[in-house]
């Protein structure tokens, strides 16, 4: 990628930006790397002092003597890039990039009629692996996967090597989907520093979450309350998990994320898997930060919003609370120890069932050891909701009885309500039914 931008920069003027995961990386993974093979600095080896004007030794770009000019970024700060007009883009290891930043900046290159690249390890099922699908098929998208048996980077002997010590180091399930990763390209794999990928390669071996070979699908269950656990967000995303429980099994059965959305928005969605899905709700377990009160909301606290929405439609949405407050290491273990009971549906959870593979700590190269709190990015947010499940599903079951037959008629019939109760409920209905078109 480091030649072709080079290459491309001779063929038409413009700005060309190497994106690393983030701009931290980009010295000393880039500006100063040597190629171990023949000693020179990767950079100059692509672009050689005779083609440069100059080089900005600490913005790390080089100007070309055509005009053209090369620079290294972060797709962690992308916004800060406001007011420039990239023609190439190259995301480099991109399945740890910001998804966002491609978001926002492919606009750009569709207005400057521009090229970008993508090249990655597999890091579990997430936003590389979408984009990589949409290339299989897109006419107008290159798409290539190369595995260590194809490169001949490695001979067969330092490949066996390379998984004995990964099976030793995370035991043999984990050390191979470990291996089959990095070396075989597999996007099923857990990432490394991954918090439950362990579990999760447990919950397939065991047919109870879906795989591109076996299908899991878990469906509602009518007769059992649907709980909830949530992380809340605004910038950031906002989560929610959809479980039952019948007897010790934690059916998964829905899965919802979003971002920049309001408390109606998400209550809508609520009432709306009501109506349509016949979800019946027990409680709705919201994190600590739903209690405090918010001057954008006119005072109100999240709670409150979602309460006062519930009082506004009939109670159809079943109850809110604060779920139990644990630290992030005592809700990792929780989880832990709930990944055993869970089924998941695997078309409805399939993006949050990415996100929990790919939950991970960073790897602290200074001292070999993989850092004692998660990494916050895109996948924590489905993780933090899930620690809310983890933190819940025991007084969930306590909660949770089958409701008797002739109650779930009686639930429906109009005994006990008068005709302006009745003319109402018949309005609210037709009124949702037309917002839906």
């Amino acid at each position: 990628m480091l030649h072709h931008s080079a290459c491309a920069s001779f063929e038409r003027v413009g700005n060309i930006w190497y994106l690393m995961p983030e701009y931290s990386q980009c010295r000393k993974a880039l500006w100063q790397a040597v190629n171990p093979h023949t000693g020179k600095l990767r950079l100059d080896e692509a672009f050689p002092q005779e083609i440069r004007d100059s080089t900005n030794q600490q913005e790390m770009g080089i100007k070309l003597k055509n005009g053209s000019t090369f620079q290294l970024v972060g797709s962690d700060n992308f916004d800060s890039l406001v007011g420039s007009t990239p023609v190439g883009l190259v995301f480099s290891e991109y399945a740890l990039s910001n998804p966002s930043a491609w978001g926002f900046l492919r606009p750009i290159l569709l207005e400057n009629n521009g090229w970008a690249c993508f090249n990655s390890t597999p890091r579990g099922k997430n936003h590389f692996k979408r984009l990589f699908d949409l290339a299989k098929d897109a006419p107008d998208w290159f798409n290539q996967m190369l595995t260590a048996d194809q490169t001949g980077v490695f001979t067969p002997e330092q490949l066996l090597n390379e998984l004995k010590e990964m099976q030793s180091e995370h035991g043999d399930e984990y050390g191979m989907a470990l291996f089959m990763q990095e070396y075989h390209c597999s996007f099923e794999a857990a990432m490394p520093g991954s918090i439950w990928g362990d579990c999760i390669a447990k919950l397939e071996a065991s047919n109870r979450v879906q795989t591109e070979s076996n299908p899991v699908t878990v469906p509602h269950t009518e007769g059992y309350p649907v709980f909830t656990g949530w992380d809340l967000g605004f910038d950031d995303d906002t989560t929610c998990w959809f479980y039952q429980v019948i007897g010790d099994d934690i059916h998964v059965i829905d899965y919802m994320e979003d971002n920049f959305k309001d408390v109606e928005f998400y209550a809508l969605a609520l009432k709306n898997k009501h109506d349509k899905s016949g979800y019946e709700y027990g409680t709705h377990w919201l994190p600590h930060d739903a209690r405090p009160r918010t001057i954008a909301a006119g005072g109100k606290s999240i709670l409150q919003q979602f309460i006062e929405f519930n009082r506004d439609h009939d109670e159809c949405l079943g109850r809110f609370a604060i779920a139990p407050k644990l630290d992030v290491q005592e809700g990792i273990q929780a989880a832990r120890a709930t990944f055993p009971h869970c089924r998941f549906d695997g078309d409805k959870c399939e993006i949050g069932i990415d996100h929990l593979k790919a939950y991970r700590r960073d790897y602290d190269e200074e001292n070999n050891v993989f850092s004692s709190t998660p990494k916050h990015d895109g996948a924590s947010h489905a993780a933090d909701g899930f620690r809310s499940v983890a933190v819940t599903w025991r007084r969930a079951k306590a909660q949770t009885a089958e409701t008797p037959f002739m109650d779930k008629i009686m639930a429906k019939n109009v005994v006990g309500l008068h005709m302006g109760q009745i003319r109402d409920k018949h309005f609210k209905k037709m009124k949702s039914n037309r917002q839906d078109y």
